[in-house]
């Protein structure tokens, strides 16, 4: 997943045609050990973010907000639906894609050291990286890898490594070759999550030390984020379970859940694996607004890398948004180096969001006011995440602020509701008494796509036809006949979205290829099965 919700909730506005889809004072940011103190009493930004979880229903928030060198930070409800231990200072929430600009900090920090340049070839640095594209390989330099204009289409390549994977960096790293681009390279902008991990992988061919390490000793332990971890793996205490709505057929719809398929494993680290609590994350803001800089005068990075760090570099097309949340709408949007450039009511800001399964967070950074928030749910709920982000920026701005948790639920509820509509009407309009048009041993073996590698379709004793992912541990099911040469997963894994699995036969009656598409018109980006393109594996090969 990893997301750039905004990007991808505007996407789906646009193709489906239809509005769908400080409590705790810290000092010293830098060098200072500064410790949590106890909870506060109320405030107005309790009172909102109360009504926002009354009626969006995350089971925890953490907010932490940067003004006038103060680090304030704010927990609210638990860690656990149904649990008792509440969220606090120190709990750890995954933040996802808000990770990407502690990479793209620890290649500043290799630019400052003279080892790296920002317009050095990538080939040149890591030997063995290439492209799809023979031109794209030879030119493609740091900044590249950065700034989503590769020419890779939107998460295209996720599913080497989402939910989880049993490869190495180095294997995905190889595999991207085989990614065939859905644009020219620098023509167009698509987030990518993929060329992080070869970014992560540079870090480590240029410093000699693996990412995680090199993050640890370079940002994390300088700025003494000492709850936060670098894999999504870690195991703490405090820290918080995931949540989704998950239990219908369009994610989203539904009671909460805690989630049992969670992102696992350390290949994405570079994209989206840091666990962060508030007090750290008021630690991070603080040197993202000092621009690199320590309360103590030492730096992490210099301010010629702080400044390039924030220079727009790719535009991003902008989709409107609904009426009742309008005024969120930029005017410019570009993305930087790990964050975005935009503005927000004529005020420049820098931002970022992020989410893996179960857990999604929002960065803010406005450099007029030299003021900083980041908010952190352990749901997936993503109105909540915008009204608050909205409402922070309005009273950071002074700004009068309308009804932003009534027109985002406006908004969500209208494009859930358009995903149940368009799920309904796909499903009267299949004719499962036509086909298949093979008995179903032929469609058994095993399939191979360019890039993701194989996948082993078996008819078991009962005669049902299986289907696995062979390097995603856990990522198999069975096949069910919809219509003609169609079938859907049904995967055994769950909080997996399902696909829709068509074959293409030949003029002898023989498979040509295997195709994929999800099934719900909301499923994640990160999802991409229709990037695959599997043809049979000839027996003996």
């Amino acid at each position: 997943m990893i997301r750039r919700i905004r990007k991808e909730v505007a996407a789906r506005i646009a193709a489906c045609g239809r509005v769908a889809g400080m409590l705790v004072l810290l000092a010293g940011c830098g060098g200072s050990a500064a410790a949590a103190a106890p909870v506060a009493s109320a405030s107005p930004l309790d009172a909102y973010a109360h009504q926002v979880m009354r009626v969006f229903g995350p089971p925890g928030m953490a907010v932490t907000t940067v003004e006038g060198g103060v680090v304030s930070t704010h927990g609210y409800g638990v860690r656990r639906l149904g649990g008792a231990a509440k969220v606090d200072a120190h709990t750890i929430f995954p933040i996802g894609s808000n990770t990407k600009a502690f990479t793209t900090a620890a290649l500043a920090i290799l630019v400052d050291e003279g080892k790296l340049h920002w317009d050095d070839r990538v080939v040149d640095k890591l030997p063995g990286f290439r492209m799809y594209d023979a031109y794209a390989s030879s030119e493609m330099t740091v900044t590249d890898l950065l700034v989503h204009r590769s020419g890779l289409g939107l998460g295209e390549g996720d599913l080497l490594m989402f939910p989880t994977t049993d490869r190495t960096r180095a294997e995905l790293v190889h595999a991207i070759r085989y990614l065939k681009p859905a644009h020219s390279f620098r023509a167009d902008y698509d987030y990518d999550n993929v060329l992080y991990v070869v970014a992560g992988q540079l870090v480590e061919a240029v410093s000699g030390q693996r990412w995680e390490d090199f993050v640890q000793q370079h940002i994390l332990d300088p700025l003494r984020m000492r709850d936060t971890r670098t894999s999504i793996d870690a195991r703490v205490a405090d820290q918080v379970s995931l949540h989704a709505r998950n239990t219908t057929a369009v994610r989203g719809v539904g009671p909460q859940a805690v989630l049992t398929t969670v992102m696992t494993g350390s290949v994405f680290a570079p994209a989206g694996a840091l666990q962060v609590s508030a007090a750290d994350m008021g630690r991070w803001l603080r040197l993202q607004l000092d621009r690199g800089r320590l309360g103590d005068g030492r730096r992490i990075f210099s301010a010629a890398s702080a400044k390039m760090l924030w220079t727009p570099q790719t535009l991003i097309p902008i989709s409107p948004l609904p009426a009742q949340v309008a005024l969120a709408q930029p005017q410019f949007d570009a993305y930087a180096l790990g964050f975005e450039v935009q503005d927000y009511r004529g005020h420049k800001i820098i931002t970022h969001l992020g989410g893996v399964l179960g857990g999604i967070s929002a960065v803010v950074i406005v450099p007029e006011k030299h003021a900083a928030f980041a908010i952190m749910l352990n749901s997936e709920d993503v109105g909540a995440l915008f009204a608050m982000r909205e409402h922070l920026l309005d009273t950071v701005l002074g700004l009068p602020s309308p009804d932003w948790i009534g027109g985002y639920k406006h908004m969500f509820d209208g494009i859930q509701a358009g995903a149940i509509a368009a799920m309904h009407r796909h499903g009267a309009a299949m004719h499962p008494q036509r086909g298949p048009s093979l008995p179903l041993s032929a469609y058994a073996g095993v399939y191979r796509d360019p890039w993701y590698g194989t996948a082993t379709i078996r008819r078991n004793r009962h005669g049902t036809l299986q289907i696995s992912f062979d390097r995603s541990p856990g990522l198999h099911g069975t096949l069910q006949h919809v219509q003609y040469d169609t079938f859907r997963t049904r995967w055994a894994m769950p909080d997996v979205e399902d696909a829709y699995v068509t074959f293409a036969l030949k003029p002898d009656g023989g498979i040509d290829r295997m195709t994929m598409k999800a099934v719900s018109p909301l499923a994640d980006f990160s999802w991409d099965y229709q990037d695959l393109r599997f043809t049979p594996v000839q027996a003996g090969r």
